[in-house]
């Protein structure tokens, strides 16, 4: 069977649907049948570097293109692989009219949509629910991604299939045994700090900062990412007299983020909007504990024995909870059994499993 993967992105940024979306083509491939192929076409990225690619691809990809941001390239590319194809894997509900098209020129290709979080969190257009009603599938990250469409569009329900994300093998590291409190605490968080996405709380670590030093002087917070917010919250640190401690990291490479996860103390995001939330899961395979919000999907992947939750936005509760986090001692075998639950063959059997219908 012939599958097509449809992305808005795989190289050209780092995020977490970027991420996921890799390791759905490496799923497709390796899930393809002896003689079967897997086509790709990649909407916003200039290229696809032949590298890159071929870690994620293998041999069973024998197609592949990319349409550097131009939309009308895009459809042609797309509705020509489609022309092959007996699947189509739409990788993001923008393309999602795209692969109800597809399917309009050639009846026997069944489509799927991957619902990952926010874009899926709102009412939909005419043509996106006929798009959404015309899906073999529709692979929702988490239950509160899959309730939250169900809200906004009567479907059956069987047609939402639960497919948690996961991590990329090659960032896994192996984590200690035990950990103790650190004298000189590292809080990281990974994130893009852009103004649209002010909803991920880094605002709030930061503004938290001042009283977790009233008790752990010494601990700090590395911020990775970038964005066109930096100069705010640049700003903010300066203005909370915190700007010494407060480290702006900027992007970093495959090999200094698995060394940041390796030598925090703990990660925290307290975003209100996690559809999933592939940065905790990270953390947590490094044996780190996670501070999250209580919103969105995090309270499905953040329990008891790997983190803490928080009410979004309440910077006295977060500056709290970071304090306790800091200062308990975790298990981290128990922290990596926790994202052991959300490993890549899970991931895999899972993608296998909803394709079948």
């Amino acid at each position: 069977m012939n599958s097509l993967l449809l992305c808005p992105e795989l190289f050209a940024r780092e995020g977490g649907i970027q991420r996921i979306l890799r390791l759905y083509l490496k799923a497709l491939c390796e899930l393809a049948a002896e003689g079967d192929e897997v086509r790709l076409v990649v909407l916003n990225d200039p290229a696809l570097p032949a590298e890159r690619l071929r870690a994620y691809a293998g041999t069973r990809l024998a197609w592949a293109r990319a349409c550097g941001r131009r939309k009308a390239v895009f459809v042609g590319q797309a509705l020509r692989a489609a022309a092959g194809a007996d699947r189509l894997v739409c990788g993001h509900i923008g393309q999602l009219p795209v692969a109800w098209l597809a399917r309009r020129l050639r009846p026997r290709l069944r489509y799927y949509l991957v619902a990952h979080g926010i874009e899926v969190w709102r009412p939909f257009s005419p043509l996106e629910q006929r798009a959404l009603r015309g899906a073999a599938r529709i692979l929702c990250v988490s239950d509160f991604t899959r309730r939250e469409i169900l809200q906004q569009i009567a479907l059956p329900p069987d047609q939402l299939f639960i497919v948690p994300n996961t991590l990329d093998p090659s960032l896994v590291v192996a984590a200690p045994t035990e950990t103790r409190p650190a004298a000189a605490p590292v809080i990281l968080t990974v994130t893009r700090l852009e103004v649209a996405e002010r909803y991920k709380g880094v605002a709030q670590l930061i503004e938290a900062m001042p009283a977790v030093h009233g008790l752990i002087p010494a601990a700090r917070l590395k911020i990775i990412g970038t964005g066109g917010d930096l100069p705010r919250l640049r700003a903010l640190a300066a203005r909370l007299g915190v700007a010494t401690t407060v480290e702006f990291a900027g992007l970093q490479s495959d090999e200094a983020l698995r060394a940041a996860y390796r030598d925090c103390a703990l990660f925290a995001l307290p975003s209100r909007k996690e559809g999933f939330g592939i940065v905790f899961l990270e953390a947590m395979a490094n044996g780190k504990p996670c501070l999250g919000a209580r919103a969105g999907a995090t309270p499905e992947l953040i329990d008891d024995r790997s983190g803490v939750l928080v009410e979004f936005g309440d910077v006295a509760q977060i500056a709290g909870r970071l304090v306790w986090a800091l200062q308990h001692r975790w298990d981290p075998v128990l922290i990596r059994q926790r994202a052991a639950q959300f490993d890549y063959p899970s991931f895999k059997a899972r993608i296998r499993e909803a394709l079948a219908v």
